[in-house]
């Protein structure tokens, strides 16, 4: 891991629907905007309404643009690559070829693959964010004021 301060972060999963918006989300609240932070997809999917609710449980808004992929981004100056799929890592590797970024793979689940009731696939959403809130706090510890 770096020891220098982290200034932006992008976080990539599959499709940019479920496990990258909720880590920029998640992301931006811990940082408390201190760090830029930004997310894609390997490829751009639909936006999900589990994800919206799963961050809404805990007072934050749901993604705001619509999924992108790598080719989407405005900017491509990241100090930290997080990837949460093995597609998306596989794809920021590529991305990154020329960049000074670091690329780090956190194994994510993916919660949509979760079936059943209502109630047992938002518990699935809730275990990921969890897990990636986590993760975040963990990693991005020193680039943010201690959460009261």
């Amino acid at each position: 891991m770096t020891t220098r301060p982290i200034a932006s972060v992008l976080f990539c999963c599959t499709s940019n629907a479920i496990r990258s918006p909720i880590a920029a989300e998640l992301a931006r609240w811990r940082t408390r905007g201190r760090v830029h932070i930004d997310s894609c997809g390997a490829r751009p999917g639909e936006a999900d309404g589990f994800v919206i609710a799963v961050l809404d449980e805990i007072g934050l808004d749901g993604p705001e643009e619509e999924p992108k992929s790598f080719r989407d981004l405005e900017d491509n100056d990241f100090d930290l690559i997080i990837t949460l799929s093995p597609e998306a890592h596989e794809a920021a590797l590529k991305f990154s070829e020329h960049l000074a970024a670091e690329v780090e793979y956190w194994p994510t689940v993916d919660p949509s693959l979760v079936e059943g009731s209502r109630e047992q696939r938002l518990e699935a959403y809730r275990r990921t964010r969890d897990e990636i809130l986590q993760r975040i706090s963990a990693r991005l510890s020193g680039q943010s004021a201690p959460v009261v």
